[in-house]
């Protein structure tokens, strides 16, 4: 980023942000700019107004220029943060893990339709998929979240310590099933449901994405590295016997792969299989049952 210094004037700093963001290209550069002026002044977004006329410190002028500039690279809010709401919370994110999409609330939606008992959320990442069904499940419930990354699972880790869970689910490291049952304390349950947003983006589309995406997230949270399918292949292989008859298996995946998802688990011997939309009418997520 070039240009003068940013000001400690609010107004002057807060206009200089929103022309650098708005030249690199950024999406909503004044909403950004604003969340990051909040968070160098330490104040809440919907506080803001009430500083917008005033000056920085030396130290707040120069968190707020330093964020601008990571913005400016495309550099996600997320992870400028560390912080990304979902589903009414906020979940502590990092390089290692892909940040909540709002989208991902349909498969939410669709889990919490029917009661559960116990569920596993494959390639769990923040965690945010399992904890939030654990939280907002009207009766008790239990569930285990498997993950590949180590760095991923420590974030998952830490927002399992920032809520207040009668029963904190375990936290696997893992492929996919591998292992799960040595996990458990008390012996192997079957699951009534398996949730999972798995990698679904083929390696020939990765080039294709927002910078904010294909440069900052992890690639093995984006991508199988082959047709973007891989995933849901292995997770219709353990389906049978991991989930009680009639238990339900829900996947997020890309707009355009409800056709090649739902004859994986046809092939699979899979039953009541549908592909539900998000909240855009585009395809989000296919059910299915054991």
């Amino acid at each position: 980023m070039t240009g003068e210094p940013f000001s400690a004037d609010i107004p002057s700093a807060l206009s200089n942000a929103i022309g650098h963001m708005r030249a690199a290209g950024v999406p909503d550069p004044v909403r950004d700019a604003r969340i990051l002026l909040a968070r160098a002044i330490d104040q809440p977004i919907d506080r803001l107004a009430l500083f917008t006329q005033g000056t920085m410190s030396d130290r707040q002028a120069r968190r707020f220029a330093d964020d601008v500039r990571r913005r400016v690279n495309r550099e996600p809010i997320s992870l400028i943060t560390g912080r990304k709401d979902f589903y009414g919370r906020s979940f502590a994110v990092g390089p290692a893990v892909l940040a909540p999409r709002p989208e991902t609330e349909c498969l939410i939606e669709l889990a919490l339709a029917e009661r559960f008992e116990r569920v596993l959320d494959l390639g769990t990442g923040s965690g945010c998929i399992l904890f939030t069904l654990l939280l907002e499940q009207r009766t008790p419930a239990w569930g285990v979240g498997v993950e590949k990354c180590p760095d991923a699972l420590m974030v998952a880790m830490e927002n399992r310590d920032d809520f207040d869970l009668a029963v904190p689910p375990v936290l696997h490291r893992g492929d996919w099933y591998s292992g799960i049952e040595n996990a458990l304390p008390d012996g192997f349950p079957s699951f009534n449901l398996i949730v999972s947003n798995p990698p679904y983006i083929a390696a020939s589309e990765m080039a294709g994405l927002e910078p904010e995406v294909r440069d900052h997230e992890p690639d093995i949270a984006l991508t199988d590295g082959a047709d973007g399918l891989s995933a849901y292949r292995e997770i219709v292989s353990g389906a049978p016997k991991y989930l009680i008859p009639g238990g339900r298996i829900l996947v997020e995946i890309g707009h355009m792969q409800a056709d090649a998802v739902t004859g994986i688990f046809r092939a699979a011997g899979l039953h009541d299989i549908a592909v539900n939309p998000d909240l855009d009418g585009r395809d989000r997520v296919v059910s299915a049952r054991a």
